[in-house]
């Protein structure tokens, strides 16, 4: 594909053809779904895991066993699920919508649906039909707070599936623990240092770049509460240095010789092969959770 720039520009080229890669957040927002099946059971495990608040229509009859589960048994889903055992009975089945998702092997009546959304303005997904989504689906990596989403715009489902299963093997199991634990040294910073924006924003980001950079993903995995205090103190307080891995230990052994740290076995040898670390690398910089296909 051709991109705006020629070899000898020393700024990155514009790639057209691609989608606006964000993180939806769908926190009590109201998302209607039509379908019950096994397509639309995977939509409604995304809404959920969005805290969206969902209409579900779909007659009884095709209820996917897992959407069975999520309306009547799962005692956090069925209580954001209004269930309509039904069909689609028209425009005001939209009526107070933020996205519409279709999941049905109708596709006219899919059509239809989109039709009414945009008409609406409201953004819309038909499953199975990507010239009727304005935004995509995409094979989703979840481990706490991090969300990876491998998309091919529509073109390979089956082999973003495939690539997905590759990146998640090469993920530490324990990085939603590290990511965790780097929001709390984060929070802490903030109370030390607070403001917004600035000389001092920009600070602070320096500094929390470099711990990261600085320590591996084992490492920060196993910030507490006593770690987070040193590196504050010893730190951020001392003209924003970063103490090593090493460092924080030995200081923290002296202080309570019950503290025993064990340094982790290095992050690439244990866990990304030398022809999948570009991948997982970019992979890891970003939040995703749906694809924006189409511009208003």
């Amino acid at each position: 594909m051709a991109d705006s720039t020629d070899s000898r520009s020393p700024f990155p080229p514009v790639i057209p053809g691609g989608s606006l890669i964000i993180a939806w957040q769908l926190k009590d927002k109201r998302v209607l779904l039509v379908g019950g099946g096994l397509v639309a059971s995977g939509r409604l495990s995304h809404l959920l895991d969005a805290d969206a608040v969902v209409t579900l229509i779909a007659p009884r009859s095709g209820l996917h066993p897992l959407v069975v589960h999520r309306v009547f048994e799962d005692d956090y889903a069925k209580h954001r699920i209004t269930y309509l055992d039904r069909t689609f009975a028209g425009e005001a089945d939209l009526e107070g919508a933020d996205m519409v998702l279709t999941a049905i092997d109708d596709v006219e009546l899919s059509r239809s649906i989109c039709h009414m959304a945009r008409a609406r303005r409201i953004p819309v997904n038909v499953a199975d039909v990507p010239p009727e989504c304005d935004f995509y689906f995409g094979s989703m990596i979840r481990k706490g707070p991090l969300q990876v989403m491998v998309s091919t715009g529509g073109k390979g489902p089956k082999l973003a599936n495939i690539i997905r299963r590759k990146m998640e093997d090469a993920v530490p199991d324990n990085i939603g623990e590290a990511i965790e634990r780097v929001g709390e040294l984060r929070a802490e910073l903030r109370k030390r240092a607070p403001g917004v924006g600035g000389r001092l924003g920009q600070k602070r980001m320096d500094w929390m770049t470099k711990v990261c950079e600085t320590w591996s993903l084992d490492e920060l995995g196993q910030i507490d509460d006593a770690t987070i205090q040193f590196l504050l103190d010893q730190g951020w307080d001392q003209k924003a240095r970063v103490p090593s891995f090493e460092e924080v230990s030995r200081g923290l052994s002296r202080k309570s010789p019950s503290i025993v740290y064990h340094p982790p076995e290095p992050l690439l040898t244990r866990y990304i092969s030398p022809d999948f670390c570009v991948g997982v690398g970019v992979g890891l910089l970003v939040s995703l959770s749906l694809f924006m296909h189409r511009s208003r």
